[in-house]
């Protein structure tokens, strides 16, 4: 099958509309992620499946389709077993990045702490975690032996998505131009550069939450943390209620 034949399946309108099986989305997602497909087919199955919100079965297959062609760290057993995988959102913040600073004590405490991102992407082109360290100096574009060394002495690392996968860099004028959210938003977040056995991520809606569960359990992770705050913040001021889900 052709994506042409995946796209008229999920852009039907209303009642016609379905959602692709996983092995119909992998062949989808891997058309996408290799550059099989034209920017404007992989732009047209990205816009039909925002209007038509894409299934745990669908979001799988795109992250499985991102981590086959990204690289990981090769990382000792106990750090391996130790580090937490922040997965923060690429599109960036216009408020406080608390990531960083907690990603820091962290580390001083002896949990090791991954971090991952990319220049802000749409809809929100806030403020990124690769700003802030490109900001500070802090080299952003490492390789992954070099990103894996800093994450066992330092008990820190950060990984740009578009150094680890490199379909992101043909992918990003599309989503650029494009300007909304899509699958691949949530997807790239739980690629797992790290092979971390620990996940920890914000989440803005219950039903986002609802739909990420029967992925999380057919992902690696054996411990995942999603935070919630009253007013769908990712980290919460200490006054305002918050929920955690693990």
């Amino acid at each position: 099958m052709t994506l042409q034949q995946w796209i008229k399946e999920v852009a039907r309108g209303k009642r016609g509309a379905r959602d692709l099986t996983y092995e119909e989305a992998r062949q989808a997602a891997e058309a996408i992620v290799t550059g099989n497909a034209s920017p404007a087919q992989t732009a047209a199955l990205l816009i039909a499946e925002r209007i038509k919100t894409e299934s745990p079965e669908e979001l799988f297959a795109f992250t499985e389709a991102l981590r086959n062609s990204s690289e990981s760290l090769s990382l000792s057993r106990a750090v391996k077993e130790a580090v937490i995988d922040f997965a923060g959102p690429y599109t960036g913040r216009h408020s406080f990045l608390a990531t960083i600073p907690v990603s820091l004590l962290l580390a001083g405490n002896g949990v090791p702490a991954f971090l991952h991102g990319s220049d802000a992407l749409p809809p929100k082109y806030g403020t990124s975690v690769k700003d802030v360290l490109d900001k500070l100096g802090i080299p952003s574009e490492t390789a992954p032996a070099q990103t894996a060394r800093s994450l066992e002495k330092a008990l820190i690392g950060f990984a740009a998505a578009e150094t680890f996968c490199k379909p992101f860099v043909r992918m990003r004028k599309i989503r650029e131009e494009i300007g909304v959210r899509t699958v691949l938003n949530t997807a790239e977040k739980l690629v797992n550069f790290s092979d971390a056995d620990k996940l920890m991520m914000g989440a803005f809606h219950r039903t986002a939450i609802q739909k990420m569960h029967p992925v999380f359990q057919r992902l690696t992770y054996k411990e995942v943390f999603i935070v919630q705050g009253r007013r769908a913040r990712k980290m919460c001021r200490s006054t305002e209620a918050a929920l955690c889900l693990q």
